[in-house]
């Protein structure tokens, strides 16, 4: 199926577990947060992805998307680091523009993926380097970023206990 190993599915599958619930909690909360059940599904589905995705070699040998699983395990155990305030007043700033980076990091190859297999037979784009894929990525990025900032802002604002 569109030219996926079994391991190729399961790790689609949970790549949409973990996006749709990344999803749901930025949409419900302005965050994602391992203080509820849906932040831990989606922690949990996104380790999950990073190691199945190092299992999985279309292009070759160890390339970009295996790069960005390691980017974000590492991200992850520095958020962990946060939530247990370990950087002290930037704490809960690192932990949660930190996790929505992680979504972002989701949203690569989600578009590269997409983008590079479908319509079957008459792909989008031929290849992850075409410049819709990237302009798309770009674009994404920016809305990342509007969203960093606007959390930044929302927790600037809270009052410290």
């Amino acid at each position: 199926m569109f030219g996926l190993t079994t391991l190729g599915i399961f790790h689609t599958i949970i790549s949409l577990v973990a996006v749709a619930t990344g999803a749901i909690a930025l949409i419900r909360a302005g965050k994602i947060s391992w203080q509820n059940s849906i932040g831990k599904i989606y922690v949990i589905s996104t380790v999950v992805v990073c190691l199945t995705g190092f299992g999985i070699f279309q292009h070759g040998g160890f390339g970009k998307p295996h790069a960005l699983g390691v980017i974000t395990l590492i991200t992850l155990i520095i958020i962990f680091a946060a939530g247990n305030n370990k950087f002290g007043r930037w704490s809960t700033f690192i932990e949660t523009v930190g996790y929505s980076l992680t979504f972002f990091f989701h949203i690569v190859p989600g578009i590269t993926e997409l983008a590079t297999r479908l319509p079957l037979g008459n792909p989008l784009a031929s290849s992850p380097d075409d410049p819709h894929i990237q302009m798309a990525i770009g674009i994404c990025f920016v809305l990342f970023l509007i969203g960093a900032a606007w959390q930044v802002r929302t927790i600037a604002k809270q009052p410290t206990p």
